[in-house]
C-alpha cells in the first residue's frame, strides 16, 4: 500500500512546452478529456469487430422541421472557449464543434473522415526529403466576419501550439511541434504544411481550427478566447453566455455555406447530473445524458402511458400513493374529521402533504412519458488502475495476480446487461470495438484464473501465514529493493525502476533467461544475477502447499536449524515462472513477428494448464486449520492489503457496485482490500493524480489518433530532481522504455497499417505490464424528446449539428411545424 509521506508522482509534462495536462476527473458520468486508440491483431479483425449501434433517431433532412430551439443539458458552463487550454472541458468541445471548423470528424466506427464543408481534399503529396501535406480548402469557407479561411489561420495556430513561444499557455502541442513550415499553395485555397519529421497522425491537426484573431497573439489566446470568440465558422454562431441563467446560446449562422442548420438556436443549459431527473420532469430540457435510475424512471412512465395510465393513476400504482390501502385511507379520513382537534390537524397536514406529493409525481410521470431513452456504448472504457509506484503493486507479479483474479466478463455484464447493451469487455487499452486498430490483445496477460493468481502471489513471496512470520534473512526478500539494487550492481542490468517491469534487450536474451528459469535447480533459485537479467518471476517468493497434485516439482534443502517454521518450503510454481517469461516473449513476438512466436500465439492460461501452483512432495501433510492471521497472505510479517479508493458521490453508485464485486474477487485469491470512499471533488485530484491509492476505478475516452494521444497515458514515468516521478497522465505509474519506443515509431511512420501494428504491439506490452485493466465500455444513456431526431446516443461518432431538429408534424394536410419554443 502506498505510504503516507512518500514522494508522489507529479502530473506535469516532461516537456516545458506543455505546462499543464488536459485531464478531467471521471467518476460515473464523465471521462478524462484525453484521447486514445489501438488493438492487437490484423486489420481484417478490426474490420470485423462489432461496434455498438448508434441510437440517435436518424432522419433525412426533408423530414426535419425548420426552426425551433433545442435545450441541451451540459455539466457546467465553460471555463474557457479555447480547446487548447488546460481547463477546457466537455462544454468547450461541444461549443467548438458547433461554431468552429473541424477538418476531420469521426464516423460511426470512430474513424476520421474528411469534412467536405471545409476540405475539398487533404493528402500527403511528398515524403522525401520531408513529409508535405497539401490541404485544398472549400472555396466557400469563410469566417463569420467574411474573411476566407486560409493559410494565415493555419500559420497562427501552428505558432501558438508549437511550443516555441512560451508566452502561449497551451495545454497540449502534440503534432504541432513536428511542423517545420506552412506556406500558401498555388492559390489562397491551398495550404502546404511541411513536417520536420514524419507524422502519422497529421489528420488530428487543425481541429478545431481557430481564426488568426484568436491564435495570432498570446493575450488573445490566453485571455481573450476564454470568454468570447472574435470570429467563428460553423453552422452556428456563439450568441451569448449568460452566467446568471447558466446558459450558452448558439444561433444559426447566416454566413454558413453548407446545408443550413435546421434549428434556429441551441441553448446549452448547465444542469448537474443529480438534478437532471427533476429538470426533465419539469419539461425544461429536450436532450440530456442521464444515469440509470433516471432512465428507469422514464421507462416506467412510458410503460404507464402505453398501458393507458395517466400520471395520477401511476402515482397510486407505484408512486407516493401506492402505500395507501382502503383501510389506511378510511382511518386517515376518520382521524382528520375526528373530535381530537390536535390529532385531526396533524393528520390533515399529512394528508395535504401526501396529496401534493401525488400531484407532483403524477405531473412528472405525464411529462417524462414525452421522452425516450436512447442508448449506446460511450466512446470510453472504465478501467481498474493499479498504482505501481510503491508497495506490493510495485511488483509486476502482484499486479498480474490482481488482473488474473478479476472476472472482467462478469463485471461488464453486471453494468451493461441490465441495460440491454453489448457486454463484451474491451480487449485493448487503446481502441474500442469498431475502430480501425481494434483487436483483442488481452491474451498477452491471460484471462481470469484463480489458481494462477495465487501462484503469482506465492512467487512474489505473499504466502499463507506470512503476515505473522518474520523474514529469515532481511537481505533476501522477494522483490525487495535491496535485492534489485544488489543484482543490478552485480550484473550491470537495470529494471524499469518506476514499475518493476523489466524489458529484454533481445529475443535471444528472453529465450535464454526463460530456459534458465524453467530448468533451474533449487540450489540456483536464489541466484540474483540470473534473476535480475530477465523478466521471469523471482525464485525468492517461496510458499507452502499441502496438497498433492500433478505438476512439475522442485526440492530445496531442509530448513536451517532455528528456523521459525518447521513446515517444508518449496520453490515457486513452475507455472508462475514460465508465465512471467512467456508474457514478455509474447509481447516480443508481437513486436517482431518472429522469434518465440509459437509460444506467443498461445494464451497464458493454455500454456500453464496443469501446473497451477507449487506443490508439496508426496506425503506432505496438509496444513492444519490456523487462525485468520496465519491463513492471511503476507510476507515478512506484513499482511497483503491494498487501498481501494472509490468516489462517494450520489452519481457513483454503479462504480461502487463494481468496486464491491472486485473486492470479493480479490478476496477469493487472498488479497485483502481497504476500501476508502472519498468525495467526488477530491477523488481524482487528491488521490488518483497524486498517487494516493493502490486501486482505483476511472475511465479513458477513445479517439482515432493513438500514437499521439495514448503516449502520455502510458509513458514510462521519469524521476524528477526532487525524488518524485514525472508521470504525465500515466496515473498507474507503470511503463517501460519499449512501450514509449513503439508509440514513437507509430507516430513516425506514414504507413497506416504499420502504425496500427506498432500500436497493437504497444498494447500487448501494456497488458503484460498490468498497470491498468480495462473492464467495460461505459454505457451512454440519453433522454430525448420523442420528436427530436438526429440526436441522442451517438456512440463513437460526433454530432452533425446542422441536421439536429424536431421531426415534422404528421398531419392530414401534411403541414409541418416550423417553430418550437421551450
Amino acid at each position: 500500500m502506498s505510504q503516507i509521506g512518500a514522494p508522489r508522482g507529479r502530473t506535469c509534462s516532461r516537456s516545458p512546452r506543455s505546462r499543464t495536462l488536459r485531464s478531467v476527473a471521471t467518476l460515473t458520468s464523465a471521462v478524462l478529456a484525453v484521447t486514445v486508440l489501438a488493438g492487437c491483431s490484423s486489420g481484417d479483425e478490426a474490420d470485423e469487430a462489432p461496434a455498438a449501434a448508434q441510437d440517435n433517431a436518424p432522419a433525412a433532412r426533408d423530414k426535419v422541421a425548420d426552426g425551433g430551439t433545442l435545450r441541451w443539458a451540459v455539466d457546467a458552463l465553460p471555463s474557457t472557449l479555447n480547446s487548447f487550454q488546460a481547463d477546457a472541458d466537455g462544454t468547450t468541445s461541444r461549443i467548438a464543434g458547433a461554431v468552429l471548423p473541424s477538418l476531420y470528424t469521426l464516423d460511426a466506427r470512430g474513424r476520421p473522415q474528411r469534412n467536405a464543408d471545409y476540405l475539398e481534399s487533404a493528402q500527403v503529396v511528398e515524403t522525401e526529403p520531408k513529409q508535405v501535406v497539401l490541404y485544398k480548402l472549400n472555396q466557400q469557407a469563410v469566417w463569420s466576419d467574411g474573411r476566407e479561411i486560409g493559410a494565415p489561420d493555419f500559420v497562427a495556430q501552428w505558432r501558438a501550439l508549437s511550443g516555441r513561444d512560451t508566452a502561449y499557455w497551451t495545454a497540449r502541442n502534440s503534432g504541432y511541434e513536428r511542423i517545420e513550415k506552412i506556406e500558401r499553395g498555388k492559390n489562397d485555397l491551398e495550404v502546404r504544411v511541411t513536417f520536420a519529421k514524419p507524422y502519422s497522425d497529421w489528420k488530428s491537426l487543425f481541429t478545431p481550427l481557430y481564426p488568426k484573431q484568436v491564435m495570432g497573439a498570446p493575450n488573445t489566446f490566453n485571455d481573450g478566447a476564454r470568454t468570447t470568440l472574435k470570429a467563428t465558422a460553423g453552422p452556428f454562431l456563439l450568441k451569448a453566455i449568460d452566467r446568471k441563467s447558466s446558459t450558452v446560446t448558439l444561433t444559426r449562422n447566416p454566413r454558413w455555406w453548407g446545408q443550413p442548420a435546421k434549428l434556429d438556436s441551441v441553448v446549452l443549459t448547465a444542469v448537474p447530473r443529480a438534478d437532471r431527473a427533476a429538470a426533465l420532469a419539469a419539461g425544461t430540457l429536450d436532450l440530456a445524458e442521464i444515469d440509470r435510475s433516471t432512465a428507469e424512471r422514464i421507462a416506467l412512465a412510458l410503460r404507464d402511458a402505453r398501458a393507458g395510465r395517466n400520471g395520477a393513476q401511476a402515482a397510486l400504482a407505484h408512486g407516493p400513493g401506492s402505500s395507501i390501502t382502503p383501510s389506511k385511507a378510511l382511518k386517515s379520513w376518520a382521524l382528520a374529521n375526528g373530535s381530537d382537534e390536535e390529532k385531526a390537524a396533524e393528520v390533515q397536514a399529512a394528508r395535504t402533504k401526501n396529496q401534493q406529493a401525488i400531484a407532483v409525481y403524477a405531473s412528472a410521470q405525464d411529462t417524462l412519458a414525452k421522452y425516450v431513452v436512447r442508448k449506446s456504448l460511450e466512446p470510453a472504457y472504465t478501467q481498474l488502475s493499479l498504482n505501481g509506484e510503491s508497495g506490493p503493486l510495485a511488483d509486476e507479479r502482484v499486479r498480474r495476480a490482481v488482473a488474473r483474479a478479476i472476472n472482467r466478463q462478469e463485471l461488464a455484464e453486471s453494468v451493461l446487461k441490465p441495460l440491454g447493451l453489448p457486454a463484451k469487455p474491451p480487449g485493448s487499452h487503446l481502441a474500442l470495438a469498431g475502430q480501425a486498430a481494434y483487436a483483442d490483445g488481452s491474451d498477452a496477460l491471460g484471462s481470469q484464473d484463480t489458481e494462477e493468481a495465487r501462484a503469482l502471489l506465492a512467487d512474489a513471496g505473499w504466502v499463507p501465514g506470512g503476515a505473522v512470520r518474520k523474514p529469515a534473512d532481511a537481505g533476501t526478500k522477494a522483490g525487495s529493493e535491496a535485492e534489485r539494487k544488489a543484482a543490478e550492481k552485480a550484473t550491470g542490468k537495470t529494471a524499469d525502476k518506476a514499475t518493476g517491469t523489466k524489458e529484454y534487450a533481445t529475443k535471444e536474451e528472453a529465450a535464454k533467461e526463460g530456459a534458465q528459469k524453467e530448468g533451474a535447480k533449487a540450489e540456483g533459485a536464489t541466484d540474483a544475477k540470473k534473476k535480475e537479467g530477465s523478466d521471469t518471476a523471482s525464485d525468492e517468493g517461496l510458499y507452502i502447499v499441502g496438497d498433492d497434485k500433478p505438476g512439475e516439482r522442485r526440492t530445496v534443502p531442509a530448513p536451517a536449524a532455528g528456523a521459525e517454521s518447521a513446515t517444508g518450503i518449496l520453490a515457486p510454481a513452475p507455472a508462475a515462472a514460465r508465465q512471467s517469461a512467456a508474457l514478455l516473449a509474447r509481447a516480443e513476438a508481437l513486436d517482431t513477428g518472429t522469434g518465440s512466436g509459437a509460444r506467443a500465439a498461445l494464451p497464458v492460461s493454455g500454456t500453464d494448464k496443469g501446473v497451477a501452483g507449487a506443490y508439496a512432495p508426496r506425503g506432505t501433510a496438509a496444513p492444519v486449520t490456523a487462525p485468520d492471521a496465519a491463513r492471511a497472505l503476507g510476507k515478512d510479517g506484513k499482511a497483503l492489503s491494498l487501498r481501494f479508493v472509490l468516489p462517494s458521490g450520489p452519481g457513483s453508485e454503479s462504480l461502487r457496485a463494481v468496486g464491491d464485486r472486485i473486492v470479493r474477487m480479490l478476496d477469493a485469491v487472498g488479497i485483502r482490500t481497504e476500501v476508502t470512499k472519498v468525495s467526488d471533488e477530491s477523488f481524482f485530484k487528491d488521490h488518483v493524480a497524486s498517487g494516493d491509492y493502490d486501486l482505483a476505478l476511472y475511465s479513458w475516452p477513445a479517439s482515432a489518433f493513438p500514437a499521439t494521444d495514448a503516449r502520455p497515458i502510458f509513458a514510462k514515468p521519469e524521476p524528477a530532481s526532487d525524488g518524485s516521478l514525472l508521470v504525465e497522465q500515466n496515473y498507474s505509474r507503470v511503463g517501460t522504455d519499449r512501450i514509449d519506443q513503439l508509440f514513437d515509431q507509430a507516430a513516425g511512420t506514414l504507413d497506416e497499417e504499420e502504425a496500427r501494428e506498432l500500436v497493437r504491439q504497444a498494447d500487448a506490452r501494456i497488458w503484460a505490464a498490468a498497470g491498468s485493466i480495462p473492464l467495460y465500455q461505459r454505457p451512454q444513456l440519453v433522454a430525448a424528446k420523442a420528436d427530436l431526431v438526429n440526436a441522442g446516443a451517438w456512440g463513437l461518432a460526433g454530432p452533425r449539428y446542422q441536421d439536429i431538429g424536431f421531426k415534422k408534424a404528421e398531419t392530414s394536410k401534411g403541414a409541418e411545424r416550423n417553430s418550437r419554443t421551450p
